[in-house]
């Protein structure tokens, strides 16, 4: 990964109808589900020795290296819970964030591993993991932070633009604070969001501190710095952020084998040793008590 990748506009964007394995390209079919062998997923998954699962592209959660290689700390972690489970082979196809939940819904795919927040809205429209890890909130900034924003309480009484990424959670954090929705823009990508910062189309943009990091340390030159992480605030109380793994609502038996495996590897510190190259700490595993019930009744 080079240290200009910042400058081209194909940085993380790769066809939504392509397939990636984690060894290499292995073609897939945009209609068709490891559920189509007339058995559960999980039984279908087992026998075939292979389960599909949807990213975003989204650094480092989930995305395509340019060696056409899935990793990042979602696919890593599930392929290890997953071999766990006795699956062996995991496959991707790589969408854009906003349709990751309707392409499982339709079949495309069995689990969507993209860090994808737990929120009462996608919820209802899925069925998710226990917590895999938690987050604070961060905005990408000019170096030295002239207009010294923290939070976006300050963005909006700046009266600041600001960037965010399509259909995650950081704009309705946004507006929560004040931010007039004219002022916010959504981009496609992180390279879209770097970009923006440094042409000063906006002041800052914002995403999880985990994932601004890893893209000023990969773009050094760029000019940017990412403020201290931050936890929300919506309805006058503080918003946890956590992330997991996403199936479809029918799909029980394969997320409740999933979930049983990955928090053993919370607790037997193999977790941390998967996530660690990816910038996660032990600070990031989900504190005691933290349950997707909780996040999705939020």
């Amino acid at each position: 990964m080079t240290q200009r990748s910042w400058s081209r506009r194909d940085f993380l964007r790769r066809t939504a109808a392509g397939a990636v394995a984690l060894g290499g390209i292995t073609a897939l079919s945009a209609c068709t589900s490891t559920s189509s062998g007339g058995g559960s997923v999980l039984e279908n998954a087992r026998n075939s020795g292979s389960m599909r699962i949807g990213i975003a592209g989204e650094e480092p959660y989930g995305f395509t290296g340019t060696d056409g290689r899935v990793t990042g700390e979602a696919p890593e972690v599930a392929r290890a819970v997953l071999q766990g489970i006795g699956i062996r082979d995991v496959q991707a196809e790589q969408v854009d964030f906003g349709s990751l939940i309707p392409a499982l819904n339709a079949n495309r795919f069995d689990m969507v591993c993209a860090g994808m927040n737990i929120t009462p809205q996608r919820c209802q429209q899925a069925s998710f993991s226990v917590p895999d890890y938690t987050a604070l909130t961060a905005f990408l900034v000019p170096k030295g932070n002239p207009q010294g924003v923290t939070t976006f309480q300050h963005i909006a009484e700046k009266k600041l633009p600001l960037a965010v990424l399509g259909a995650a959670v950081e704009q309705g954090y946004a507006e929560a604070a004040g931010v007039p929705p004219g002022n916010i823009s959504p981009f496609d990508d992180q390279n879209a969001l770097l970009q923006a910062v440094t042409a000063g189309r906006v002041y800052a943009a914002a995403l999880t501190d985990i994932s601004l990091k890893w893209l000023a340390g990969k773009n050094p030159q760029a000019g940017v710095e990412v403020t201290p992480g931050f936890t929300p605030t919506q309805n006058g109380r503080e918003v946890v952020s956590a992330g997991g793994f996403v199936f479809r609502q029918a799909d029980t038996d394969v997320r409740n084998a999933f979930n049983t495996e990955l928090q053993t590897l919370h607790g037997n510190g193999r977790w941390v040793q998967i996530a660690s190259p990816f910038g996660f700490s032990q600070s990031n595993l989900p504190t005691a008590g933290l349950t997707t019930e909780q996040l999705c009744a939020a």
